[in-house]
C-alpha cells in the first residue's frame, strides 16, 4: 500500500524515465531522488498539489550522486528552508563541492551535451548535509526510514527501507524497469552497469540484502513502483551474469573492437530478454527506448574490464 507516497515523473529524458518520490507523514515531508535542476519546477508543483509547503520538507534524500538522481539537489534545496540533504558518506563531498562530479559527467556525455542535458549543478552547504551510514535511521514525523549501504551500481549508493509501506526506495541498485516494456507477465527489469563503479559481485550481494527485508514493493527511480519482487530479483541476478559473460567474451580486443562487440552483446541480451518477456514493440522502438542505458552500460562494462585487468596485473 502506497501510504503517503507520491510518484513524480520529473520529465528528464522522456516521460516515465526518471522518478522522484514525495513522502508525506503528518506535518513533515521528504523527497527521495530529485532529478536535475531543469526539473525542479515539477517537484515544486507536486508540493502544491499535495498541499505541502516548502517549510514542511524535512529531508531531501538522494540514493546516490549521479546527476539524474541528485543533480537538482542544490537548486531545489534553496527553496526548502528547513530541509537537509541526506546522502551516503562517500557521496557527500561531491555535492558540497560538485566540480569533480561535473568533470566526470562531462567526460561521459561531452560538455555541450552535459550543459543542455543537466542544467546547473549547484553546491550544497556542508552544514545542511546529513551523511547516513549502513543501518542508520531517520524519523519523518515518527515514520522510520532505514538506510542501507548498497554498492554495485555506485560505491556511494544507499537504499531506503520504509517500514510503513513495506517498500524500499532502490535508486539504481534494483535495476531499471520501464513501463513501456510491461506485458501480461508483469514488469520487465534489467540491471544498470553504468560507469564508473559497476561491480557484479557487490550488486548481487546488495540485491540479496534488499530481499532479506521481505519488501512488498520496490520503488525504482527508473521507473516507478514494482511488485513481484522475488521474480524480478531472480531476473536481475541472471542478467548481471549475462553482462559479465558478454564483457569477458570481448576481453583482449582492441578498444574500438571491444566497444563494438560489447554494444552488440548488450543489445542482444536486452532484446532477447524483452522478446522472451512478450514485449510486442518493434526492435527499432526497443532500441530507441534503451539507447541511453545501453550506451552507459557499455561504458560501465569497459571500465569494469579495465579494472579487472589492472587487478590481474598488480
Amino acid at each position: 500500500m502506497d501510504v503517503g507516497i507520491t510518484t513524480i515523473d520529473t520529465g528528464f529524458v522522456r516521460p516515465r524515465f526518471d522518478a522522484s518520490y514525495l513522502l508525506a507523514e503528518g506535518s513533515e515531508a521528504a523527497f527521495i531522488d530529485v532529478g536535475i535542476s531543469l526539473n525542479v519546477s515539477v517537484l515544486r508543483e507536486a508540493l502544491q498539489q499535495q498541499q505541502i509547503t516548502p517549510e514542511q520538507v524535512k529531508y531531501l534524500i538522494v540514493t546516490h550522486v549521479h546527476l539524474d538522481h541528485a543533480g537538482g539537489a542544490g537548486v531545489f534545496l534553496q527553496e526548502l528552508p528547513h530541509a537537509q540533504l541526506v546522502v551516503h558518506p562517500k557521496g557527500a563531498r561531491h555535492l558540497i563541492n560538485p566540480e569533480r562530479l561535473i568533470r566526470g559527467s562531462i567526460a561521459v556525455y561531452g560538455e555541450e551535451h552535459f550543459r543542455a542535458y543537466f542544467g546547473e549543478v549547484r553546491p550544497i552547504p556542508a552544514e545542511r548535509v546529513i551523511e547516513v551510514k549502513h543501518q542508520d535511521r531517520l524519523s519523518l514525523n515518527g515514520r522510520e526510514l532505514l538506510f542501507l549501504d548498497t554498492p554495485g551500481h555506485a560505491r556511494h549508493h544507499v537504499c531506503v527501507v520504509d517500514e510503513r509501506s513495506q517498500g524500499i526506495f532502490t535508486g539504481d541498485t534494483f535495476g531499471l524497469s520501464y513501463r513501456e516494456f510491461e506485458t501480461s507477465k508483469g514488469p520487465c527489469i534489467f540491471p544498470t552497469s553504468s560507469p564508473v563503479h559497476f561491480d557484479p559481485e557487490q550488486m548481487h550481494a546488495s540485491i540479496r540484502m534488499l530481499l532479506s527485508y521481505q519488501p512488498k514493493k520496490m520503488y525504482l527511480t527508473h521507473f516507478g513502483g514494482v511488485e513481484d519482487v522475488s521474480r524480478l530479483a531472480d531476473d536481475l541476478h541472471e542478467m548481471i551474469e549475462q553482462y559479465v559473460t558478454v564483457a569477458k567474451g570481448v576481453d583482449g580486443l582492441d578498444r574500438k573492437q571491444r566497444r563494438e562487440a560489447l554494444t552488440e552483446g548488450v543489445r542482444r541480451t536486452l532484446i532477447g530478454r524483452l522478446t522472451a518477456h512478450g514485449c510486442e514493440l518493434t526492435e527499432e522502438r526497443m532500441i530507441e527506448l534503451l539507447l541511453p542505458d545501453m550506451t552507459l552500460n557499455v561504458q560501465g562494462l569497459e571500465v569494469w574490464l579495465d579494472r579487472q585487468c589492472k587487478t590481474k596485473n598488480s
